[in-house]
């Protein structure tokens, strides 16, 4: 897909990843750029500097997305690309354990991490499905492929997530319906600064990508419609190892959880 001309609806883009994503496939030519975000001050900021239009929106209520959907769709009469891209971290905490987080933490990752990624499809696919073409960026992470030390409510909603994506992309390939997944290690964002040490942790071993490199490799895996957006390259070495040899990789990843350590270690 080339951006240029089109309509691309990005959530969580007042901040972070999504921000650059904006301002990005505006630099493209995007023909509109809509940010949605929780903080609706924050996307009318992000708005007005890109003549966007903006949305305060909570990905967790499904009815909210619709009506943004719908509302978009009105205005400006399609939805090209749907970057579904909002998203939290918290980390297991004491005791550290890998059930250590509370119930409240499972259930939001589950809704902002997957939920949203479903309500976002359920309400674009019928217009797309309509025209027989459309397009979702799905945000998740090398935790989705890999995992991520110190927070299983992250790592399990983020490969969940990608489950998602690859039924979307099954399901609907055929229909014209085309789809990527996002899959960043440690990227210097909010989140990054909320980390446990403030420097991604075991995820920024590869080192820690600025949001705008990120938006580079998605304009470039878009134009290319792939299905994995990889902007750590590592990564796809160590998904290999991985498929190659399980048990091998899980000895890894301990080893990594002793070197690097958590608050636990």
């Amino acid at each position: 897909m080339q951006v240029r001309d089109k309509v691309v609806v990005v959530t969580g883009g007042a901040n972070g990843i999504g921000r650059a994503l904006c301002e990005r496939f505006r630099a493209e030519s995007a023909g509109k750029v809509v940010v949605v975000d929780l903080e609706e001050e924050n996307a009318r900021a992000v708005a007005a500097e890109l003549d966007g239009d903006a949305y305060g929106v909570d990905v967790r209520d499904e009815d909210q997305i619709a009506a943004m959907v719908a509302d978009v769709e009105q205005r400006h009469g399609r939805i090209d690309l749907f970057c579904s891209n909002a998203g939290i971290i918290a980390l297991d905490g004491e005791p550290w354990w890998a059930t250590s987080a509370p119930n409240s933490t499972w259930q939001a990752m589950w809704e902002i991490h997957v939920m949203s990624h479903v309500y976002a499809a359920r309400a674009c696919l019928p217009g797309m499905l309509a025209r027989g073409e459309g397009y979702f960026l799905n945000t998740a992470s090398a935790a989705g492929l890999l995992n991520q030390i110190g927070d299983a409510a992250y790592s399990t909603t983020k490969h969940a997530a990608i489950g998602f994506a690859e039924s979307l992309a099954i399901t609907h390939g055929d229909d014209g319906i085309k789809v990527s997944v996002l899959c960043p290690q440690a990227v210097a964002t909010r989140m990054i600064a909320a980390s446990a040490d403030g420097d991604g942790g075991t995820a920024g071993v590869d080192g820690v990508l600025s949001a705008e490199q990120v938006a580079d490799e998605v304009v470039r895996g878009l134009e290319s419609e792939q299905f994995l957006i990889l902007p750590h390259r590592e990564v796809e070495q160590y998904r290999q190892r991985k498929s190659a040899d399980y048990d091998r990789w899980l000895g890894g990843m301990r080893k990594l959880r002793r070197q690097y350590g958590t608050p636990a270690a």
